[in-house]
């Protein structure tokens, strides 16, 4: 039962991940269509947006969490050990920028994004981080 709950949660990471990078790159480029007054480019970045976050992400994220959550079932003495607060710290860091991601959603939706690419191409950056810290604790349990 663990080594399947842990083939799950990676696969879900994965997906989560694989979106938390594209989510804001589509925000560069909406961005810069504003910018450019493009329309047509401007509506079809809205349902890539929507569609991303409600038929990719949100669900992915929902899987990480139940699965993590299994695997702890499963391994409750983690909860005493240094390396899974600080890789729970981490997730839930992950889970507030998911959300930040969605008023952004929103606010490109109603056209009130006021943020330009140059914020979104650092904005993109975030989740790098988190992922080679949560990966680094995860495999190494350093503490």
């Amino acid at each position: 039962m663990y080594l399947w709950m842990k083939a799950l949660h990676l696969v879900a990471m994965v997906t989560w991940f694989a979106a938390l990078f594209y989510l804001p790159r589509l925000y560069v480029y909406h961005a810069q269509a504003r910018d450019r007054g493009e329309q047509q480019a401007i509506d079809h970045f809205l349902v890539m947006e929507r569609k991303l976050y409600r038929g990719i992400m949100t669900p992915s994220m929902i899987a990480v969490l139940l699965f993590g959550g299994a695997l702890l079932a499963l391994n409750p003495a983690w909860l005493g050990q240094g390396w899974l607060h600080a890789k729970l710290t981490l997730v839930v860091a992950l889970v507030a920028y998911h959300h930040v991601c969605l008023i952004y959603l929103k606010q490109f939706a109603a056209a009130r994004c006021t943020r330009g690419h140059v914020f979104f191409r650092w904005f993109n950056e975030l989740p790098v981080i988190a992922l080679l810290l949560i990966v680094f604790l995860a495999v190494m349990k350093p503490f």
